[in-house]
């Protein structure tokens, strides 16, 4: 596992640039593998998850992982669990968000002790989210 330092995975990953990369991959393998998970949320007239959402994601993941926060300035803090009541989220969902997650994690090269942590971290976010059954 990763020791606790100074340096954050924001950092580790090298920046903005790979964040974004990784968030951008994300919703592609959201968009190509994971439809029923990709209509939970709005669309562009293509299908595929709109770019503002894209963008809302790409600034709280830069956050989430020590970069600047940029998404509590401009949106307020994420509570997550609030934002996400009006969508049902069953294991099913968390299972297909962690797939496209890990897809884009794999399409970008994240590997080792980072990766480790990541979707450990990430899982469990995912988790906690769940509220409904199945």
């Amino acid at each position: 596992m990763i020791e606790p330092t100074k340096v954050t995975p924001y950092e580790q990953l090298g920046g903005e640039a790979k964040v974004r990369e990784i968030a951008a991959r994300f919703y592609d393998a959201m968009d190509e593998h994971e439809p029923a998970l990709a209509g939970l949320h709005r669309l562009d007239e293509r299908g595929r998850v709109h770019p503002e959402a894209r963008e809302k994601f790409a600034l709280f993941f830069i956050g989430w992982l020590g970069g600047p926060q940029t998404y509590m300035e401009r949106h307020g803090h994420p509570r997550l669990r609030m934002r996400h009541a009006g969508v049902v989220v069953t294991q099913e969902m968390r299972d297909a968000w962690m797939r496209a997650m890990k897809r884009a994690l794999d399409e970008s090269g994240v590997e080792g002790d980072l990766r480790a942590f990541m979707e450990e971290r990430l899982g469990d976010v995912a988790t906690m989210l769940r509220n409904a059954p199945g």
